[in-house]
């Protein structure tokens, strides 16, 4: 697999696959905007309290999908998982267009949830398990980045639908829930030409499958007329299948056999999750109490600060795969964080506008984009094969638990300080500060503890535990657990 020019079989993938982050960046982008309407009487008139908790649902949902669905990823196959996993969530999305009171638009959101947590897990799992490990870095960076594409389109669609000069007030934010399940529709059945992981099928005793399964794309790259280099003999496994594990179990595999990959994907994937979810659920109150820009024009801010995080990835992706993993997320963490820092100052000197406002964030996610959606392809692909589903959505779960959840709450008070009278930019110049901080500090982790995975196959990054023998100077199972 990894030795496989570039084909139209590495676009179905890409496009078939990559899809869920732009969904899930749309699905945001859509309830943010939704949620004020929800309030107004002739919708569901619900409290702020309320309100606020749907993203709550959420955000729960999504944990208990990664968590769930990242098992049986592992136990059932890559296929099975991406499909059902994005069935659910257009279930759970559509029916949120139908829903007659709050406590049943909190339980469809939930259900939502779940399908884009597990769609996390497998879809990032068979990208890596798919795609050469040539490109293997910028393709997974690129589709993680999307997300921002989506919260673009969103963001557009929103400034049509819920103007109330173009669609009735109660009729809007119910067609927005339906926005998303319209394109995953279309990408449902894109995804059942799709093969399973050869890698996947190896493991779990499933020889011939996995042969055939290569065979076709090798099939698919000859006619072509490409040739294609004979496969090394170094490159040789001999595996059974691995028993599954508990959750006990594989909490002492990570922590025990693989201590410092487990702290570099936790640090990785729990100082983004703090940044995005501190500066983006409070990028509208900075924008509102700060600088008093009204609350109908806050889509026009946010279309460039989208724009950055989308372009960011796109440009810098393929660095991760020639200059190298540690050096780029050491960069990317580190030159966000420190204009992180100069913004902060800047922004408690009165320094900065609205428009400024947004320059800065614009050009400090254009670097923190790339270095975030790195925290997914780095922790999909430093551990075995076997465990990859669950280390996603273990890892996922983790950081959303001390960093996610943290983030908004925390700068939610920084700036609950303020009023309208008299405006103290103190307190979020702090949280700015720890923001920037942790940020720094994932670089250096990254720069001290992190694997060098760029360009090689994912066996010789991390032995799979079904191996019972390798070639001579192959990577041995102790030597994986650095």
């Amino acid at each position: 697999m990894d030795r496989l020019p570039w084909t139209r079989f590495h676009w179905l993938v890409v496009v078939g696959l990559g899809v869920s982050w732009i969904l899930d960046g749309l699905e945001i982008q859509i309830v943010s905007l939704i949620s004020p309407i929800l309030g107004k009487p002739g919708t569901l008139h619900l409290t702020p309290g309320q309100i606020g908790f749907l993203g709550s649902g959420y955000l729960i949902g999504e944990v208990v999908g990664a968590l769930f669905f990242g098992r049986l990823t592992d136990m059932l196959g890559r296929k099975k998982l991406f499909i059902v996993t994005l069935a659910i969530y257009l279930v759970g999305s559509g029916l949120g267009g139908l829903a007659w009171d709050y406590w049943s638009l909190l339980f469809f959101r939930f259900i939502a949830g779940t399908g884009i947590g597990g769609e996390y897990t497998a879809i990032n799992s068979a990208i890596d398990e798919l795609i050469p490990s040539k490109y293997r870095g910028r393709i997974d960076i690129a589709v993680n980045g999307t997300y921002w594409g989506g919260a673009a389109i969103g963001s557009a669609m929103g400034l049509y639908l819920f103007n109330t000069g173009n669609v009735p007030l109660n009729w809007g934010w119910r067609i927005g829930f339906f926005i998303g399940p319209v394109l995953g529709l279309i990408i449902i059945f894109l995804r059942r030409t799709i093969p399973e992981s050869p890698r996947w099928l190896m493991t779990h005793g499933r020889n011939d499958e996995a042969e055939q399964t290569v065979d076709d794309i090798e099939a698919r790259v000859k006619h072509g007329h490409r040739e294609l280099e004979p496969v090394d003999e170094s490159k040789a496994l001999e595996v059974t299948e691995h028993p599954r594990l508990g959750f006990v179990t594989l909490t002492r595999v990570f922590f025990g056999e693989y201590p410092r990959r487990s702290i570099y994907g936790f640090t990785m994937m729990v100082t983004q999750a703090f940044l995005y979810n501190a500066i983006f659920f409070s990028y509208g109150l900075v924008l509102t109490v700060f600088y008093k820009v009204p609350s109908a024009s806050l889509p026009y801010y946010f279309f460039p600060f989208a724009i950055g995080n989308l372009v960011g990835p796109l440009l810098l992706g393929h660095l991760f795969d020639t200059i190298g993993r540690r050096k780029m997320i050491l960069a990317t963490y580190g030159v966000s964080g420190v204009l992180l820092i100069i913004s902060a100052w800047m922004f408690n000197a009165g320094m900065l506008s609205a428009t400024t406002q947004t320059v800065f964030w614009c050009v400090i996610f254009f670097f923190a984009s790339a270095g975030a959606s790195s925290a997914y392809l780095t922790v999909s692909e430093i551990f075995p094969l076997e465990l990859r589903g669950q280390a996603i959505s273990y890892f996922f779960a983790l950081s959303q638990g001390a960093g996610g959840v943290v983030a908004p709450w925390l700068f939610g008070h920084l700036i609950g300080g303020a009023n309208n009278k008299h405006v103290h930019t103190g307190p979020l110049t702090i949280g700015y500060l720890i923001g920037a901080a942790i940020m720094i500090i994932g670089g250096l982790v990254a720069w001290f503890i992190g694997v060098d995975s760029e360009r090689k196959s994912l066996e010789d990054i991390a032995n799979p535990l079904s191996v019972s023998k390798r070639p001579e100077g192959g990577l041995s199972p102790a030597g994986a657990t650095a």
